[in-house]
């Protein structure tokens, strides 16, 4: 089982419209409503890829009943979220006709010290029975800015691999708890490490504590600096379509290959294709498989191992 943690889940809303135009009123063409947040979409491509995902986290109000409610009819996704007093959030993606997109994101619930406490202790239990865990998305109020270096070191101590994928002051506090992998992009590393040349910024990252880094370059592909070697991997063409949750899947590449054992270079492609077939998804939490099977053998990474 991998486990994905989203303190901050949502119920993702997303507007379809010809056009947007600021100042106007709009017809919506299409509305559809997924359980969101970060790992919650991590969780849904893990399933389609065969795996058995199992989600935790925070969740309350009349939107996280919605969200419960939805995410019960999503086939291989194991519900273990823990309710709270708090509402959860919305987000609302208004894409157009050309796949730009238009992100409304509420901010999450406040969390309660025996509600942050409670969540610590079912953490640990899941840890059991995990193979991998992804530690995904921004902190809800009332959650401390270091909890995912505390999550991270429970992970370590309980021997199950640990990727990160947050910002901020949350990112930093987490890389030093010495993560398997941390997955920013390209500004969210730069913020990290103050460079704003990938390579180096990655390198300087592990320096920082991260086992190995992973760098999204949105259309341009990713880079990995870990101890086995340095990779880029590139999409063999741009899609252009709506590019919610293309990170997640990366993510979702990422985990997956990790429990699978597969080379670097092997998750890469897979991360990189996942990623560009999600853009072409109507939603977060989906990918074109047609698309992905396409491009997973087509993904160009270059670079080098380490000596042994």
């Amino acid at each position: 089982m991998i486990l994905t943690v989203t303190l901050n889940t949502a119920l993702d809303i997303t507007y379809r419209v010809r056009n947007l135009t600021p100042h106007t009123s709009h017809r919506v063409t299409e509305v559809t409503e997924r359980p969101g947040g970060k790992g919650l979409n991590v969780a849904r491509v893990l399933a389609a890829l065969g795996h058995e995902a199992t989600v935790t986290g925070f969740v309350g109000g009349t939107t996280g009943r919605v969200l419960r409610e939805q995410l019960s009819r999503t086939t291989g996704v194991v519900d273990a979220l823990l309710p709270i007093a708090g509402t959860t959030r919305r987000t609302v993606a208004v894409v157009d006709a050309t796949g730009d997109t238009t992100q409304l994101n509420e901010p999450g619930p406040a969390v309660t010290p025996a509600e942050w406490s409670a969540f610590q202790e079912a953490y640990e239990h899941l840890l059991a029975d995990a193979s991998a865990v992804a530690l995904c998305g921004s902190l809800p109020q009332g959650v401390p800015v270091g909890a995912y270096a505390g999550l991270v070191r429970a992970a370590r101590t309980a021997n199950v691999p640990v990727l990160l994928d947050t910002s901020g002051e949350p990112l930093r506090r987490g890389v030093a708890a010495r993560p398997d992998v941390v997955k920013p992009n390209a500004e969210e590393l730069a913020e990290l490490t103050g460079s704003h040349e990938p390579f180096r910024a990655a390198r300087d990252a592990r320096r920082r504590g991260a086992h190995a880094v992973v760098a999204s370059l949105g259309a341009e592909g990713q880079l990995a600096h870990t101890a086995e070697g340095h990779w880029r991997a590139t999409p063999p063409r741009r899609l252009r379509g709506n590019p919610t949750g293309a990170g997640d899947s990366a993510v979702a590449g990422l985990l997956s290959g990790l429990v699978e054992r597969l080379p670097w270079p092997e998750r890469l492609a897979r991360a990189v294709a996942l990623s560009a077939a999600t853009v072409l998804a109507p939603v977060a939490g989906e990918f074109d498989r047609a698309v992905y099977e396409e491009l997973v053998g087509q993904v160009r990474v270059t670079g080098e191992a380490s000596a042994a």
